[in-house]
């Protein structure tokens, strides 16, 4: 039986993800004072047209090693970046990352690292600015990024043109420079090889 959605839960799940995050990765409080300020003033935080920001979740997809990771060039911000997007009610956030990963890279067979089974928690919480698009009439925001580790096998790639420019697999090394604190993470939880 489905339920309807709750914003009231969706932003007390998410205020627990935060805490839990926090405690498990040593992250200081201010890394998220946005997203917190966000769901202590009762913000839709789960519509993409909330503002000052919204939730969006990604996926950092790995092959079997963890040597290499499946990163998209994105369409709007002309860049590597591991594959995501904006949550839909009232899919979990781990679902959305699996959809958004799919969607733009078309891989089939996708799977949750089994790492996320165990604790439940994401790999990374990242709230970041979004430049303003004002032929869409956006302006500047915030995203807040539920972050989830993936792994796939390298391959049969079908990146949707619409969502992305290209998709291509990289030395897992370049997060570094796209999210290096989920690349911290991921190094002291053994789920990468550099």
């Amino acid at each position: 039986m489905n339920h309807p959605f709750d914003p009231s839960a969706f932003r007390a799940q998410v205020a627990r993800l935060l805490d839990d995050h926090a405690r498990a990765f040593a992250v200081a409080p201010q890394r998220h004072a946005v997203l917190r300020r966000q769901i202590d003033n009762g913000d839709d935080i789960h519509s993409r047209s909330t503002l000052p920001g919204h939730v969006t979740t990604s996926a950092f997809i790995l092959d079997g090693a963890g040597r290499r990771i499946l990163l998209i060039h994105h369409l709007s911000l002309s860049r590597w970046l591991q594959p995501g997007g904006h949550y839909e009610a009232p899919e979990s956030l781990a679902e959305s990352a699996l959809r958004e990963a799919f969607e733009e890279t078309g891989v089939q067979d996708l799977a949750l690292d089994p790492w996320h089974g165990a604790c439940g928690l994401p790999i990374d919480i990242d709230s970041h600015l979004i430049p303003a698009r004002p032929q869409k009439g956006e302006p500047e925001h915030w995203h807040h990024d539920i972050r989830y580790v993936v792994r796939a096998v390298e391959g049969g790639l079908r990146p949707d043109p619409s969502e992305v420019l290209a998709a291509r697999w990289h030395d897992v090394r370049e997060l570094e420079a796209i999210a290096p604190e989920a690349l911290r993470n991921m190094q002291r939880l053994g789920l990468v090889r550099l």
